[in-house]
């Protein structure tokens, strides 16, 4: 088979378009399903579950982001009753939009992928659900692109595939990521090394606790006379002490007696010149970085980078949550439009409290510019008509 296929006819008088590096794609791919390309179990489990700093780095971007309402928009006009603004509003029996949303967006800061499922009769979308990333296996096309999704449970498969009109009934969200051609980079992934090192320190901090009067060291014995060695029953009965009166929590703290002959030579670097808090805290930084929310507002001292704790919580808003909660919309939109013609979903970001100030702000520059009409003014403060 050539490597290179002859281009398709023009069909109703046009030429027919398409990518020709995604046929090399499709070549390399060859119509296999793509597994996620890392362990996500370990980056859930190590860098979520047991990581206090992304852990409330995940938490915050997702409530966030959920939290600013979705508004839909019917042919350039807000539609408060339209049925997609209900199916936004309640997309399950057992969810309400933002806890669906949270999930989407957990999904996403967690593994670099989202997914949100349509069901319904008739091709129509009644209910949307969010599915586990981990267990979705993306199946790609003759083109490249996705020709359908493989959802793995229990030990079964189901493969949800595109429609007769080839509509897909799945939306992928993924983060970019310049080593995959189908899966995103998870913020984790790329914080891995900073999430280790603050997970070590906490290790060694909870083992310093359960053995810190157990000194990092060596007892040197030190007698010439009895030829530099301790008697058999000497040894044992040293061992002993330090176990029952040197070890645990409780004994922290307590000096070490030696007798004669006896000498202490640490052995490793005391946490003073390891300087472990502050290695700890630059590890914390570093994984508030790549998630990109301010670490003043997870209580990480020595960064100063913004004035106040308003300022960072503004910073934050604009510069990582509303992004987010625009693209996602802007997904939505594209997969769901096509079910719900003439529709546009966009983030209500004049009901977010934290944007507040930068709103004022505007409605008073729009107010203060007497040469624009009221019509002139909404829309450039983003409203309809």
């Amino acid at each position: 088979m050539p490597l290179l296929r002859k281009p398709r006819p023009p069909q109703n008088g046009r030429e027919q378009k398409d990518s020709r590096a995604a046929r090399l794609i499709a070549l390399t791919t060859g119509g296999r399903p793509q597994w996620t390309p890392r362990d996500y179990a370990a980056l859930a489990s190590e860098g979520f579950a047991r990581n206090p700093v992304a852990y409330r780095c995940v938490r915050m971007i997702a409530e966030a982001a959920a939290a600013t309402p979705l508004a839909v928009f019917h042919d350039g006009r807000r539609a408060p009753d339209h049925p997609l603004q209900r199916l936004l509003h309640a997309p399950n029996p057992e969810q309400g939009g933002p806890d669906l949303m949270e999930a989407f967006f957990g999904n996403l800061q967690t593994a670099g992928n989202a997914y949100l499922e349509a069901a319904g009769e008739g091709g129509q979308p009644a209910e949307l659900y969010a599915l586990r990333p981990d267990r979705m296996t993306l199946v790609p096309g003759p083109r490249g692109w996705p020709l359908a999704y493989d959802y793995q449970a229990g030990g079964r498969s189901v493969r949800i595939g595109r429609d007769a009109g080839g509509w897909l009934p799945v939306l992928h969200l993924k983060l970019f990521n310049p080593t995959s051609d189908h899966y995103g980079l998870s913020p984790l992934e790329a914080a891995a090394f900073a999430i280790d090192v603050h997970n070590a320190s906490s290790a060694w901090n909870k083992a310093l606790l359960d053995n810190s009067a157990r000194p990092s060291g060596a007892l040197v014995y030190v007698n010439r006379e009895a030829g530099d060695r301790l008697s058999d029953e000497q040894f044992e009965r040293l061992k002993a002490e330090l176990a029952g009166a040197q070890s645990g929590s409780a004994n922290a703290g307590r000096p070490l007696l030696l007798e004669g002959g006896l000498d202490w030579r640490p052995m490793s670097l005391s946490p003073a010149e390891m300087d472990f808090t502050g290695g700890k805290h630059a590890a914390a930084r570093e994984i508030a970085l790549a998630f990109g929310v301010p670490p003043q507002l997870l209580g990480i001292p020595g960064d100063a980078t913004y004035a106040n704790y308003r300022e960072a919580n503004t910073a934050f808003w604009r510069h990582t949550v509303v992004p987010l909660a625009e693209r996602a919309a802007r997904a939505l939109t594209g997969w769901l439009g096509v079910k719900f013609p003439g529709t546009r979903i966009a983030p209500d970001l004049d009901a977010v409290p934290a944007l507040s100030t930068e709103r004022d702000a505007l409605w008073a520059r729009l107010d203060a510019a007497s040469f624009l009409t009221p019509d002139e003014r909404r829309r450039l403060a983003g409203l309809d008509g």
